[in-house]
């Protein structure tokens, strides 16, 4: 018999009471005396809002997602809302992605909001992560939520909470309604909906929507151009496939091959191992599609629609996956080149990103002049930023985790305007005589070669938790002095808000929110940051490494060197 801890137990009982469902209360019974060990899993902690809302793997308990702790954090946040809002009819949008229960937890979200006399605008079948965060402001809502666990397996499923200008929670907000959420007792969550007061909607919203994005993401490109340019776009099982194509067709473009075999949402996501387009496997089916047809860029979004996977052709006609960092930095450079062709950039511009992602976006906005602003990982930051700065116009911006935002019409990464955005950079570097490929090696000869490498570890549950945690506290209290034989001449400690320079001995205050991160910078111009996931079971490693790029025709040597040089990396810090 596995022993289960008297305070674990405690929560458990709690959920044996009449408050909860006679299905629970039978669930809980015969796991404990038949799953003791998948009972502590799912009771041991409350579920925490990450980088991303709150996301975990669907099931019965307070680590789990399901209609009691979704009911306790919508109870929780109707209250708030009531307090920060209290003369204004109170408005809430919500939208649910292809997962299984997706539909059935918004419909418990949307019954709870009711319940608390505050309006709902509930899409009627599933859409995009970023339709919702366009739909707050365009609906004129105080807040808004979507059900989506991303890319994560299809066990998962998660709660997303946005704020009136579109971007989600941010400091103070976010603890301000965790204490409120916190405060309550499952016994206080308003079931009981008013029908009245949820309102479908659909149609309406998704033409502003994908006409915004196309006003967004087009730029003067001929149809010609157009016309010349093959695609290939898969969905992934996932939400895009009810916008994207749309979107595409009213910005002109023709040739788009979808993938028919992951045309359907479907919450198994039954062709992919994972529907993460950071993930070459994912794109097998459309790259496979792409040489059959000749296609000039592949893009492929994940189930939610924020993140987009795209793969090009290099100077051998091989198709290659992008990383995240290699997009954002093209899509960027880009939108550079457009405002400064009309003459927009005056000196009250900007462009955002993380401070895990690439250090060539620093590199972007000074050559042209403009504001560069870095934040803790997670759109809502870069969200926060546009709001905080409101004197200042947002370019675009993104993270390396296969990211972007254009413009500030959406508050979220937005796949729907991005892959339309990618789609403009290949027909015009096409019609150029180059290509997207091409363009990206002539940016690395502009502003240095920089490259870049995600390693994540997976750990699953209580002990993986712990793991995480004592990996975090071993860095921090034996920090690395070198790395690959290069000196550590900085280390930024973001849980502390800490900068130590060792070169000058000094140390400064991090001027940012307080984060589990830790950053390395060696000698050679090596980054090297360390974080554990918001989102997933994971510690992740961040490695960035750079050199310049005399010339186009060095970038296959020079590839090679850095490659190199982060093997030996990853080596030197034990992570293969």
């Amino acid at each position: 018999m596995i022993y289960i801890e008297p305070s674990i137990l405690e929560r458990i009982n709690t959920w044996l009471t009449p408050s909860f469902d006679k299905e629970t209360q039978d669930f809980i019974k015969d796991s404990i005396a038949h799953h003791p060990k998948e009972i502590q899993e799912s009771f041991y902690q409350d579920l925490d809002f990450g980088t991303g809302g709150m996301r975990g793997i669907m099931g019965i308990g307070t680590n789990r997602i399901n209609k009691y702790t979704l009911g306790k954090n919508t109870q929780g946040l109707s209250n708030y809302m009531r307090k920060v809002f209290p003369s204004e009819p109170l408005k809430v949008a919500i939208a649910y992605d292809c997962r299984h229960n997706s539909k059935t937890l918004a419909k418990v979200v949307a019954d709870v909001f009711s319940a608390n006399g505050i309006t709902v605008y509930l899409f009627e079948d599933l859409r995009p992560t970023p339709e919702l965060s366009f739909a707050v402001k365009h609906l004129e809502c105080q807040c808004g939520i979507v059900l989506t666990a991303s890319h994560n397996p299809p066990e998962y499923n998660g709660y997303k909470v946005y704020w009136q200008d579109g971007g989600q929670l941010v400091p103070p907000q976010d603890g301000e309604i965790i204490k409120e959420i916190n405060k309550l007792d499952y016994s206080e969550i308003n079931f009981n909906a008013n029908k009245s007061l949820i309102k479908t909607i659909g149609k309406e919203v998704d033409d502003v929507f994908i006409d915004a994005s196309v006003k967004n993401g087009s730029f003067n490109t001929s149809q010609e151009a157009k016309d010349n340019l093959n695609i290939v776009f898969t969905s992934l099982h996932g939400t895009s496939i009810t916008t994207v194509p749309e979107t595409l067709k009213r910005a002109g473009y023709k040739n788009v091959h979808i993938v028919e075999e992951q045309r359907v949402p479907n919450g198994d996501f039954p062709t992919v191992k994972s529907p993460n387009p950071e993930e070459p496997e994912a794109l097998k089916m459309a790259l496979e599609l792409a040489d059959k047809v000749n296609a000039d860029i592949v893009i492929g979004t994940d189930p939610d629609c924020d993140r987009l996977g795209v793969a090009v052709r290099n100077p051998e006609g091989e198709l290659v996956l992008l990383n995240g960092n290699q997009t954002m930095v093209m899509m960027t450079d880009f939108l550079l080149k457009q405002w400064k062709k009309e003459n927009k950039i005056v000196g009250k511009e900007f462009i955002g990103s993380t401070i895990v992602s690439t250090p060539m976006m620093a590199a972007l906005a000074k050559n042209f002049g403009v504001e560069y602003k870095e934040g803790l990982t997670g759109f809502k930051w870069i969200a926060k930023m546009i709001k905080d700065f409101p004197n200042l116009n947002f370019i675009g911006g993104g993270e390396e985790s296969f990211g972007f935002m254009v413009g500030d019409f959406v508050r979220d990464k937005d796949a729907v305007t991005s892959t339309l955005l990618a789609i403009e950079i290949a027909a015009q570097a096409k019609a150029n005589g180059s290509s997207f490929y091409n363009d990206l090696i002539q940016l690395y000869v502009d502003n240095g070669f920089y490259k870049e490498r995600l390693i994540s570890m997976t750990k699953k549950g209580i002990e993986g938790a712990q793991e995480i945690k004592q990996m975090m506290v071993d860095a921090r209290e034996n920090p690395l002095k070198t790395v690959n034989g290069s000196k550590v001449v900085r280390v930024e400690d973001y849980q502390l808000s800490k900068a130590k320079d060792f070169v000058t001995n000094t140390e400064e205050t991090l001027d940012i929110p307080k984060s589990n991160v830790l950053i390395y910078y060696t000698e050679d111009g090596s980054k090297i940051a360390l974080r554990p996931s918001g989102t997933e079971p994971k510690i992740k490693f961040y490695i960035s490494v750079n050199t310049p790029l005399d010339n186009v025709s060095a970038f296959k040597t020079t590839e090679q060197h850095l490659e190199s040089k982060l093997d030996a990396i990853v080596k030197d810090m034990k992570l293969s």
